[in-house]
């Protein structure tokens, strides 16, 4: 697997992985909100369970872009393409 396709499966991965450990509650308005623990940021609502899954998978591939765009530290995610460090771990 070599360049975008490397690439994509990373954050895929991480994404699946992530999304997996997401955390979702009813609030008192009958509407769904959604976090993943451990991401500061990095939660949805919406007025349905899907709607709400579907936001926080669109907040959690935003975060994690502009993460690496900024070099910020990534809790859970390393990947080096060629000989350059994404991110840490």
């Amino acid at each position: 697997m070599f360049g975008r396709d490397k690439i994509k499966y990373m954050f895929t991965e991480f994404i699946n992985r992530k999304l997996k450990e997401a955390r979702y509650k009813i609030l008192k308005d009958k509407t769904y909100f959604g976090e993943i623990p451990g991401l500061r940021g990095v939660w949805a609502s919406g007025k349905n369970l899907e709607d709400c899954r579907r936001e926080l998978q669109e907040v959690l591939e935003d975060w994690l872009l502009l993460k690496i765009k900024t070099g910020d530290y990534v809790p859970g995610f390393r990947s080096k393409i060629g000989e350059r460090l994404l991110t840490h771990a």
